[in-house]
């Protein structure tokens, strides 16, 4: 991340212990956001504004809309599932959970808060919205078989090189024959390539896969099916992709990413677990983004 001052990199730590939170010890954290009173589990996300105040203020670009943007988003996100975990006790899926899912991919896929953060610290702003929805989803919704557990198998890591080694000649070929990737020698230092690996899984891969698998595919599955569930939801994985490296429609990248998608899919559901999709999503843009 670029501008990593001090104070950026705090914002940064704070924003990641949420997720860090759910993520390696999400039961006993859900167990105690349960035992809140039900309107200290609707205003604790308005602390979420927090990164923004602190980014804004030190940079010199607070604005109080969106301030105001940043309270009270997260407190409608968990309004909105709070009520889905009474309407829809069996997590089948509905009005509200689509409404989120729209809203946060939409924010994130088109742009719509960058222009409240300084340049090259937009991330921080998707970071935000990740941690409205894991505070909602999990926290409050409660949302089973997310697999958002980051306590390691080895599982994980076999099923995520198999689908690597699935998917790496079907993406090769057929990059090579769209003109989309260009094989070059790079090879970079052990301890560059372990940076890079681990910030790509961090920052890129264990987001998308949170966001495509643990939640989209996850609730598409309980009314459509494992199968269905998987190309609707590569599919839209894919069509986020529209507009990577392209000012136009980038149907290339399009294509590519909803075939990849297919084989995030398939690795998250052998064990619903997000570790392993973000294994394999790590690495084949860690090989792309050296070879590719």
């Amino acid at each position: 991340m670029q501008n990593a001052t001090p104070i950026v990199i705090a914002v940064l730590a704070l924003e990641l212990a949420p997720a860090a939170a759910f993520g390696f010890d999400g039961e006993r954290v859900i167990a105690a956001i349960s035992h809140w009173p039900r309107l200290l589990r609707l205003l604790i996300p308005t602390l979420l504004a927090l990164p923004y105040a602190v980014v804004a203020l030190h940079h010199h670009t607070f604005r109080r809309e969106w301030m105001t943007l940043y309270i009270f988003l997260p407190v409608i996100v968990a309004a909105l599932l709070m009520q889905a975990s009474v309407s829809d006790p069996e997590q089948r899926g509905n009005w509200r959970d689509a409404l989120i899912l729209l809203t946060l991919g939409l924010a994130v896929d088109l742009r719509w808060f960058d222009s409240a953060w300084p340049d090259g610290l937009r991330g921080l702003g998707n970071l935000l919205l990740l941690d409205a929805g894991l505070y909602g989803f999990l926290g409050i919704r409660h949302l089973s078989g997310t697999g958002f557990d980051f306590r390691f198998r080895w599982s994980d890591w076999k099923i995520g090189f198999r689908e690597l080694a699935f998917f790496a000649p079907v993406v090769i070929a057929a990059g090579l024959a769209l003109g989309f990737i260009n094989p070059h020698a790079n090879l970079p230092s052990l301890a560059k390539a372990i940076l890079s690996w681990v910030g790509i899984f961090v920052f890129i891969a264990v987001l998308e896969e949170l966001f495509f698998r643990a939640w989209v595919q996850n609730l598409l599955e309980r009314r459509l099916g494992r199968n269905m569930a998987l190309v609707i939801a590569s599919i839209l994985f894919g069509l986020s992709h529209f507009n990577k490296r392209s000012a136009h429609f980038n149907w290339r990248y399009v294509l590519l990413a909803t075939v990849a998608g297919i084989f995030y899919g398939r690795a998250w559901r052998v064990e619903k677990r997000v570790a392993a999709s973000a294994i394999t999503h790590t690495c084949v843009d860690w090989l792309w983004s050296w070879w590719f």
